[in-house]
């Protein structure tokens, strides 16, 4: 199976390509791109894939532009982190519509549905899957967790947590008065769990709430370097691939 990935933002991007191993592992994705303009020179130049994985939001607007300038004979699986354009998806030859962030067994399921899309021609079927995906209990995050603290167990507030830190295949929760407790996440189960409004994966080894990141420092090669509060031991670096996305992050 040949994949379109369209994508703006990198570390989403990046979790998708992910997912799609897990869920087809013979999937190949063909290119990541970031915008509707990007799309349309893409598809004027290369045969159809046989799948397009699509943001809603990309870099110079909503996907559904493409759908209007370009017949698209491929299928389409959205995904976002809004409900409001379900209609708009039905429209554009879609098969599923995924709000963010997407779990695993929910590409397994639109990527099962891909499969029994010659089967389904009718659009009012197509409407009827879309609803039944709207209708399905909508996206909840973690909002305290149970950490050890001696012999007891305490309830902690996720608001309460500044970052997470992985090092040596162990996950330590820091809060915002400097507690160190570990929890029995990784990194990957986390991001999954909390916010994306309100936690960023800043690299392979932290995961900081909002109110954490004090200051932006440039660094060479493009990449920043953070300061965090409570202060890690640690630099903690941001690439520059996720730069942007990191600024974006911050703006909201």
């Amino acid at each position: 199976m040949t994949v379109l990935l369209l994508e703006d933002e990198y570390p989403a991007a990046e979790r998708l390509q992910r997912l799609l191993l897990q869920a087809a592992p013979g999937a190949q994705v063909l290119a990541v791109l970031d915008s509707v303009a990007g799309a349309l020179a893409w598809l004027a130049a290369h045969p159809a894939p046989d799948l397009i994985l699509s943001d809603v939001q990309l870099a110079d607007g909503l996907s559904f532009a493409l759908f209007e300038q370009l017949v698209v004979r491929a299928p389409v699986i959205f995904t976002t982190a809004y409900d409001q354009y379900a209609i708009r998806a039905f429209r554009a030859n879609s098969i599923d519509y995924l709000l963010k962030p997407v779990k695993l067994q929910e590409l397994q399921a639109a990527l099962t549905k891909l499969r029994q899309w010659p089967t389904l021609p009718d659009p009012a079927q197509r409407l009827e899957r879309l609803l039944e995906t709207l209708a399905a209990p909508q996206q909840t995050y973690k909002t305290r967790f149970l950490v050890r603290s001696g012999e007891q167990l305490l309830p902690l507030p996720t608001a309460q947590v500044a970052w997470f830190q992985s090092r040596h295949e162990t996950t330590t929760l820091v809060t915002q008065e400097g507690q160190r407790f570990v929890v029995e996440y990784t990194l990957e189960q986390l991001e999954q769990l909390l916010n994306p409004q309100e936690f960023f994966r800043l690299n392979r080894q932290f995961i900081a709430q909002l109110p954490a990141v004090q200051r932006l420092h440039v660094y060479f090669n493009g990449k920043l370097k953070l300061d965090l509060h409570p202060a890690p031991s640690e630099e903690v670096l941001v690439s520059r691939e996720k730069a942007t996305v990191l600024k974006q992050w911050l703006e909201r």
